[in-house]
């Protein structure tokens, strides 16, 4: 029997009947239109979640939903907001957490819906897909319109070759060859969207072909008339529904650059990611390379002294040389202020140097311009930051040594600074909610049960915040019979790394499951470490995040009943494999923040200053929400059985234990691991 549905305050609302609430009959009608024109199952779930999304968009409220694997919220968002959208003469904004996502609605969820609806509509809903700018191939660059990069010379036609010509006649190696198919591939796509270049490139490749924001010319590019960027752009403007990302969300509500078409509807999908996506789009950086870069752009494209930059780059070096990776426990030194604001003059005299010089290529003098422009801004950033509302630390690379793996980095080392804002509340209040109507939704969006710390993380809580609603639609699956969730309690706390323990224990539950294990890692080197020390001790295949691209692995593994596959954060939520190929998850440890992150420290004594528990609030917090996307891996669909084995024995007896399994989906729990063994082994048989 599925759960109650239930709203922000824990009260049953089961009895509430959808139609009833305002728009909700409207919104219902189209949606059981296209579930049986899609050929689907009518899901409570998702009909609730319909009308309680069509109600706030209706009364304007705020709306945070819990929409549990299977419910179906894609097509239960989709559905309200294409009713709104041919209700209104502004567009709704749908934003995701990564491209990938964004991509999947855009071209297989809204296609399938606007053709399943094609008798109910009058006419046909206009959807558009907006990136940021860097995700466009720019044509100025691939026409040679920006000055070469220092390895230009790999990518230009041998002598005697015609520029015309094709990539078989040019006899060159892999990026080189990439970069070619990627000007060839200009010449014949109607979108210069990078996702549609099959097979994919990379990063290196795509950037002698495309430019982030700054480096754009605007309205002063000669080809902007038919810039790829700018058609998404203008299309996004005349549509009814503009499907963007986080990113671009937080760029629209923090720098107050008008990215986005005006709106007053936003629906944020895999909303949990919100707060941290925000936070990382506004992170700013500093560091002497930085620096040097531009000052390297200024000399080569502008006719400016570049000797200050130099000065500057230097100063800066020098006054963070001997202090560790982390927070800055005191602010900076008299030393440190002194070489950041020599970044900051030596940026403003460069930028005014600049202005109007004539020398080269006006892209080659614009891209220099925006560096010290950046550099500029992140100055000034710095110098004018408040303790209580911002986080600065240091950072260093390590280095990758194959006998000693990773190797942190330690002071002398060169040296970034950076700065983040310690809480996006204030800021979110303002850009995203106030003026517009905002649904938030995501599978694991309550923290023990409750929606007041995504909430709080949000601006929706304390002193002036706007009124919203919360509810949990559950999800159809019944949980308790379809999975197992067992706890080694008798295992030992764990340490660094992957224990002996652990790995006997891994092996049993392998062995009795014949595979067909999902492995979630709390880091890259635990889950390589597993899978080295297993392939010695079984004959089941073991793949590992890293061996190949992951989307290969996971086909592998989906197309193996007896592989199992091994890694990391990305495993952890953007894995979907229903059925028999995945009976069993395992999560090594409880996934808290590293004790070492900057942000998470400032947070965790910010929220003991007010009075909170710093651990509960921050890092049980963190850990809850990671935890459930983990175990979500198991079900995907009605027809899945199996088993999420969590190898940390804290969740069993750690006081904060509960209140992270109350974040979990209801699985039957269990510690008897004899128990669990049999049942995987009847799993493999049958």
């Amino acid at each position: 029997m599925t759960a109650p549905f239930v709203d922000e305050s824990g009260r049953d609302v089961s009895g509430i009947r959808p139609e009833s609430l305002p728009g909700g009959a409207d919104a219902l009608e189209l949606l059981d239109a296209a579930v049986t024109a899609l050929g689907g199952q009518r899901r409570e779930g998702q009909r609730f979640m319909a009308a309680k999304v069509a109600e706030a968009l209706e009364t304007r409220r705020h709306l945070l939903v819990q929409a549990g694997t299977g419910t179906g919220k894609s097509l239960a968002y989709l559905v309200p907001a294409l009713r709104h959208a041919r209700d209104s003469e502004k567009p709704v904004v749908v934003a995701t957490a990564t491209l990938a996502l964004q991509s999947q609605i855009t071209g297989r969820d809204v296609p399938r819906l606007l053709d399943a609806l094609e008798d109910e509509l009058a006419e046909r809903p206009t959807v558009a897909l907006l990136k940021g700018r860097s995700n466009y191939a720019c044509l100025h660059k691939v026409e040679g319109g920006y000055p070469e990069d220092d390895d230009a010379a790999l990518f230009a036609a041998p002598s005697g070759a015609s520029p015309g010509g094709t990539v078989a006649d040019r006899p060159v190696g892999g990026l080189a060859q990439q970069v070619l198919r990627l000007r060839e591939w200009v010449e014949t796509t109607e979108t210069g969207d990078r996702d549609d270049i099959r097979p994919g490139v990379t990063d290196a490749a795509w950037r002698q072909v495309s430019v982030t924001a700054k480096e754009c010319l605007g309205r002063k590019c000669p080809l902007v008339e038919q810039c790829f960027a700018e058609r998404a752009r203008t299309e996004a403007g005349e549509a009814d529904v503009v499907i963007t990302n986080h990113a671009l969300l937080a760029i629209n509500a923090f720098e107050g650059l008008a990215v986005l078409p005006e709106h007053d509807v936003v629906i944020v999908d895999e909303a949990h990611e919100l707060r941290d996506r925000v936070t990382g789009a506004v992170t700013a950086s500093l560091s002497a390379a930085a620096v040097r870069a531009a000052s390297t752009a200024v000399r080569k494209h502008t006719a400016a002294s570049s000797d200050a930059l130099e000065r500057a780059a230097q100063a800066f070096d020098k006054a963070f040389d001997a202090d560790p990776s982390g927070l800055l426990p005191r602010g900076f030194t008299e030393e440190q202020v002194y070489a950041v604001r020599g970044v900051q003059d030596a940026a403003r005299t460069g930028l005014s140097d600049t202005k109007g010089d004539g020398k080269g290529e006006e892209a080659g003098r614009h891209a220099a311009r925006s560096r010290l422009s950046e550099l500029l801004d992140t100055a000034e950033r710095m110098l004018g930051a408040d303790t209580a509302h911002d986080v600065l630390w240091l950072s260093r690379v390590g280095r990758w040594s194959p006998a000693e793996g990773y190797v942190g980095a330690s002071p002398g080392e060169p040296a970034t600074l950076n700065i983040a804002p310690l809480s996006v509340a204030g800021p979110l209040r303002e850009g995203l909610f106030d003026g517009r109507t905002v649904v938030l939704t995501s599978a694991t969006l309550a923290v023990g049960s409750s929606f007041s710390s995504v909430a709080g993380s949000l601006g929706l809580q304390g002193p002036g915040a706007p009124a919203w609603r919360g509810v949990d639609v559950g999800s159809p699956f019944d949980y308790r019979r379809q999975g197992i969730l067992y706890v080694a309690k008798h295992l030992e706390k764990p340490g660094r790394g992957v224990s002996e323990a652990q790995l006997a224990e891994l092996l049993d539950l392998l062995e009795a499951s014949g595979g067909g294990a999902l492995g979630l890692f709390s880091s890259r080197r635990a889950a390589e470490d597993a899978a080295e020390a297993l392939r010695e001790r079984t004959e089941l295949p073991i793949l590992c995040q890293g061996d190949a691209s992951l989307p290969s692995l996971v086909k592998e593994f989906m197309d193996d009943p007896a592989a199992s596959l091994f890694g990391t954060m990305s495993l952890w939520q953007g894995v979907d494999v229903p059925g028999h190929s995945c009976r069993l998850v395992v999560i090594d440890r409880i996934p808290f923040p590293r004790p070492d992150d900057p942000l998470g420290t400032a947070r965790t004594r910010a929220a003991e200053r007010a009075g909170a528990n710093g651990f509960m609030t921050v890092s049980a917090s963190h850990a809850a929400v990671r935890l459930a996307q983990g175990a979500g891996r198991l079900i995907r669909a009605a027809e899945d059985r199996g088993v999420v084995a969590v190898l940390d024995s804290r969740l069993a007896t750690a006081r904060y234990g509960s209140f992270l399994a109350t974040s979990l989906p209801p699985l039957w729990p269990t510690t008897d691991r004899t128990t669990v063994l049999g049942a995987l082994e009847r799993l493999s048989t049958g």
